[in-house]
């Protein structure tokens, strides 16, 4: 669950964004991000344990330091690693946290459940934004969707469930949706429990959330909202394997650069 913000103190932005963000100095997504996190005077961690690649999280620091913040890489790749001290030391010190694409489940499996993965709720309940790609963005909310198939329909076994990170329990998030088709998996997840919005970010997209629920797309693609909160059937709980399944009652929104979408209140607007 997330952690609760100190009485005076407001949440941080969240920011998932779906991937493919375009990684150049230009780009307006971490340029925000930047901002949010203190512009010139930003220290943003980099946490790269989704990705094999090596230069993944050197290369996002030289990415932030080029935008005008200052930035440091915090290599966790093992669970040992979540109960070292210094790495407790980097998360109190920065401003701002961002998760890098890869695998989610090496995420999942190597920080849930930590002291790192508690610290890094605490600090977003403390006021530090977070923003992650990808699988960053997938392990934000308390339930990550951690494969499935693509295709345009939901299905039984048409996704597969782990635990996130629990900085949400108000969404659960995909990536890369346009792009790979995957509707079908997050209505899958969401034909599971109504309580969650499923949102759908495309790539070179992000959805910046408030602390206040209020959630504004920013980038070149859309953000799909599957609103659950009225459906009256699923048909999840006696359909055969691999069947597809039938959800009535659900409402859905497609939102592009500049629009709204309140994961409290559930309204959608253009501002």
């Amino acid at each position: 669950m997330p952690a609760t913000p100190q009485a005076t103190q407001a949440r941080g932005y969240l920011i998932p964004i779906g991937g493919a963000e375009g990684k150049r100095k230009d780009s307006v997504i971490l340029q925000r991000f930047v901002e949010l996190c203190g512009g010139n005077d930003a220290r943003i961690l980099v946490i790269p344990t989704a990705s094999l690649l090596a230069e993944t999280g050197p290369g996002y620091m030289e990415l932030f330091e080029s935008i005008g913040g200052k930035a440091v890489c915090m290599p966790v790749e093992r669970r040992e690693d979540c109960f070292r001290e210094i790495m407790l030391e980097k998360l109190e010190k920065a401003t701002g946290i961002f998760i890098t694409g890869g695998n989610q489940l090496r995420l999942s499996t190597i920080l849930g459940g930590t002291p790192v993965a508690r610290t890094i709720r605490r600090r977003n309940a403390e006021g530090i934004p977070l923003a992650g790609t990808s699988a960053g963005a997938a392990i934000m909310s308390e339930h990550m969707i951690a494969g499935g198939r693509s295709g345009p329909s939901p299905r039984e076994s048409g996704v597969e469930l782990a635990p996130g990170l629990g900085l949400t329990n108000r969404v659960i998030i995909d990536q890369h949706f346009s792009q790979r088709g995957r509707m079908g998996r997050l209505l899958s997840a969401l034909s599971f429990n109504p309580f969650a919005c499923g949102l759908g970010i495309d790539e070179n997209t992000a959805a910046f959330i408030r602390a206040d629920g209020d959630l504004e797309v920013v980038g070149r693609g859309t953000v799909t909202v599957v609103d659950p909160s009225n459906l009256s059937h699923s048909s999840m709980s006696y359909v055969r394997k691999a069947q597809a399944v039938s959800l009535i009652g659900l409402k859905l929104h497609v939102l592009a650069d500049g629009a709204h979408f309140n994961i409290e209140t559930r309204e959608a607007k253009m501002e």
